[in-house]
């Protein structure tokens, strides 16, 4: 995959969630919010069955203009215990760290638009939430560009102990229908699986077997 062909793969990906109908959007979030509350309440109610530590600090995202809003399920697994945390960026070539966030948490605007708490305790997370730009039925992963989540999955996967990589796309992200022979660079980061409003690819995860 050269860079040209990624980028314009790229541009026609925020060219057709750009093209969502807002309401659309808005239910989307709904059902992506309703499945990974389903899917986080599942896995630890297997850990605690299986005798394991159940997922604790999750690292979500802040969404920018167009991306999935998952800000009412933070607001609930805060509520029911779980530490929600958020990326912070600290060099364009380094891995991102992760800082605890709460309702009341104050956010400041970085690089690209991002908002990032500008407090809060740096965690490492065992379930990160991928913002999502395009992906195939395996799970890799096209995002920005920037390398970001490549370089942060790829340190957190060397420091052990159980971590789960989901992304969260639209449906309109599945690179199948726009490019059905799309390859990963050689640096990218497979994720454990991505959600979309409809579907799992390619299956719901389950929780510590992150890939290696």
């Amino acid at each position: 995959m050269t860079k040209n062909t990624a980028d314009h793969l790229r541009m026609r990906l925020k060219q057709a969630r750009q093209s969502m109908v807002v309401a659309d959007r808005q239910r989307a979030s709904l059902l992506l919010r309703a499945r990974l509350f389903t899917w986080l309440a599942t896995a630890r109610t297997a850990c605690q069955d299986a005798g394991n530590a159940p997922p604790q600090i999750v690292a979500g995202f802040w969404p920018l203009a167009d991306e999935p809003d998952l800000r009412e399920l933070y607001r609930q697994w805060h509520g029911s215990g779980i530490v929600v945390a958020l990326p912070v960026m600290q060099a364009a070539d380094q891995p991102l760290t992760f800082r605890t966030w709460q309702p009341e948490s104050t956010l400041a605007s970085a690089q690209f638009g991002v908002l990032e708490p500008i407090d809060g305790q740096t965690v490492q997370p065992d379930l990160v939430i991928v913002p999502t730009l395009g992906f195939t039925s395996r799970g890799d992963r096209l995002g920005y560009g920037k390398g970001f989540y490549d370089r942060t999955l790829a340190h957190l996967r060397t420091l052990g102990g159980p971590l789960t990589a989901i992304g969260v796309a639209w449906d309109e992200g599945n690179l199948l229908a726009i490019e059905p022979n799309y390859q990963p660079s050689a640096h990218d980061e497979r994720l454990d699986a991505v959600l979309t409003p409809t579907d799992w690819h390619p299956e719901s995860p389950a929780f510590g077997a992150s890939l290696s």
